[in-house]
């Protein structure tokens, strides 16, 4: 079974890393995060998770408004070949979320270290990055330092490439 938030929250807790949580209607979009969210300071994150045709699964984590070139991707991410988006099934194996809430929390969920985890350049410039706490009924903020710990502590070793 996929973490929940409360697992999650307790998680974090347990690094010793303080979020701030803000409850919203569900949010599927970008466009429907830029309306509903409110004012919530630092960088909004848009999330893709992507495959390569070798079966190597990527979270590659922008900052909301960035423009992603998903031709050109896998020379920058090491993917084996041209990306697509990953299936729901596998969104929901790996990550414990569905389409709408690919979060870097998910990471959580990705026990075994499937994912390739990459934060743009440009996103963790923010001193807080905001993601949903796996689900897009929320938002959580964390300190950016705090979200490369975060990273680190699921097993995964987030690459930083400017990628939008």
């Amino acid at each position: 079974m996929p973490k929940t938030e409360a697992e999650l929250n307790a998680f974090l807790a347990d690094l010793g890393i303080s979020v701030t949580t803000v409850r919203h209607p569900p949010l599927f979009t970008v466009a429907d995060s830029q309306g509903l969210r409110g004012e919530i300071p630092g960088g909004h994150t848009k999330n893709l998770f992507l495959k390569d045709k070798k079966d190597n699964y990527f979270l590659v984590t922008v900052g909301e408004d960035a423009v992603v070139d998903l031709k050109q991707i896998h020379h920058l991410i090491g993917a084996a070949s041209r990306v697509s988006f990953g299936k729901p099934e596998m969104l929901m194996e790996l990550l414990g979320v569905i389409p709408g809430a690919v979060t870097v929390f998910g990471l959580i969920n990705d026990t075994q270290g499937k994912i390739k985890v990459v934060l743009d350049q440009a996103l963790m410039s923010h001193d807080l990055i905001n993601g949903h706490p796996l689900t897009n009924e929320a938002t959580t903020s964390i300190a950016a330092a705090d979200l490369i710990r975060f990273i680190e502590a699921t097993g995964h070793d987030p690459v930083i490439l400017a990628v939008s």
